[in-house]
């Protein structure tokens, strides 16, 4: 076994473990402000101020929980709170499930971004879909996320997608949790919601989240919003916000490195050109640099940054955990694609085939139920990248063919995916079939 995929053993043995127990003010800001996919700009305009101002730390966090349980009406209750205390703009719910089909579903599919503030931090939120139907895209927002605000209805308790959503949060590498036990209001049974938070603290102890330490909050979103039973409403998300402040750690960011930016969405603004939008990973990137896009096939892409954007402001720079849209010179919509990464030039490339350390999760942890064997095809979720993949045994394994791979097995692979996607050693990935996740992993050599 290569030194790398020994050093990392022991996280999966840990992760095996844990799994069982403004109005717009410029050309760019008005076309960004309309485009409902643009995951960096996809909320109403709302902010006046031209320049984004960096005067606190910046923290990424999200809401997810299962569909229905009042994730987008929490966060729409957090903004109203925030707003109150002039470190918001409120958002309605109709403001945050922008697409017609969410409204006409009342479910949210895309990831929404939101920007707010507490006294002590500025935060970049995600509203997660708790839809099974879209957990592709609940992936990619918790990717992004340094912590998150899990939604637990008190009239269902724990449901399927508390626990996908909590397992695909460990996966990512989400570190700290804080619980809202939502909709309290209907259901003022001591007992009851006694049972709701030890089922939650449980349920954190499994999947690796501190479930005895992890603050939980009991409240009702939708009384915070009507400016009802402030004891359930305002209240509980102050408490909320000060559990965020103080549980989620601020993080540190790679601001050293070489750029690398994996891109969410794509769009076109008439007469500007095309932009590209998604969560800065490392680097700093300033107005007017060169840049490369990588994953389009062998061909890298050489193009420059002629106007930087976050949260419909303009930045003379963008850096590590910003939410950013790059406005890319002489690049077509068509050039680029979801999944592709912008990077500091001759810092990035694109790969097809890879050994892989990787855990296989078991029937009871959402996996298969039965093993395979090499030349399996899943899906693989890289950053914000999804491909086809093939897996094999590493060249020179003994009875390769008949040799079969089970749930709850650590194994280290060679995989092959159809389309160059942009990848270094240390990596991680998820994969995924039939609407589960099977195993997880970690990139350790680069083979073409």
């Amino acid at each position: 076994m290569p030194a790398f995929a020994r050093s990392i053993v022991p996280f999966f043995q840990t992760a095996r473990s844990a799994l069982r127990q403004g109005n717009a003010v410029s050309p760019l800001q008005h076309a960004l402000s309309r485009q409902n996919g643009a995951a960096a700009f996809n909320v109403a305009r709302t902010y006046a101020a031209a320049t984004f101002q960096r005067s606190k730390p910046h923290v990424n966090i999200g809401t997810i929980g299962h569909v229905d349980h009042g994730k987008t009406t929490l966060t729409a209750a957090i903004t109203k709170r925030q707003a109150e205390k002039g470190l918001a703009n409120f958002l309605d719910y109709g403001a945050i499930d922008k697409a017609p089909e969410e409204r006409k579903r009342g479910i949210t599919i895309s990831t929404a971004h939101i920007e707010y503030a507490t006294e002590a931090r500025h935060y970049s939120h995600v509203d997660c879909p708790g839809h099974a139907d879209y957990i592709k895209n609940m992936i990619t927002g918790a990717a992004n996320m340094d912590g998150a605000v899990i939604v637990v209805a008190a009239s269902d308790g724990q449901m399927p997608q508390t626990r996908e959503h909590l397992l695909l949060a460990r996966q990512v590498g989400v570190q700290k949790i804080v619980v809202f036990v939502n909709k309290v209001d209907a259901l003022e049974d001591p007992e009851m919601l006694e049972l709701v938070e030890m089922e939650m603290r449980d349920l954190l102890n499994t999947y690796g989240f501190e479930g005895e330490e992890t603050p939980i909050i009991l409240g009702s979103a939708l009384c915070a919003l009507e400016g009802r039973r402030p004891e359930l409403g305002t209240e509980k998300i102050d408490e909320l916000m000060n559990a965020v402040d103080t549980w989620i750690p601020t993080p540190q960011r790679d601001l050293d490195k070489p750029f690398l930016m994996s891109v969410e969405d794509v769009f076109s603004i008439p007469g500007r050109g095309t932009v590209a939008s998604g969560r800065v990973e490392r680097g700093v990137l300033k107005k007017d640099s060169e840049v490369e896009i990588v994953g389009k096939g062998d061909q890298i892409l050489k193009t420059k940054v002629t106007d930087i954007e976050t949260f419909k402001k303009s930045c003379d720079e963008s850096r590590a955990g910003d939410n950013s849209g790059l406005l890319l010179r002489g690049i077509k919509r068509e050039d680029i694609r979801r999944g592709m990464i912008i990077s500091a030039p001759g810092t990035t490339k694109a790969h097809t085939k890879f050994l892989v350390s990787m855990y296989v999760l078991t029937k009871e942890e959402g996996g298969r139920h039965t093993g395979f064997h090499q030349n399996y095809r899943p899906q693989i979720f890289i950053r914000t990248a999804d491909e086809a993949s093939a897996l094999h045994w590493p060249e020179g394994t003994e009875d390769a063919d008949s040799k079969m791979v089970m749930p709850g097995d650590n194994v280290e692979m060679q995989c092959e995916i159809e389309k160059p996607c942009a990848m270094e050693a240390g990596q991680r990935f998820n994969i995924r079939e039939g609407g589960r996740t099977v195993a997880t992993g970690l990139v350790t050599r680069i083979l073409k």
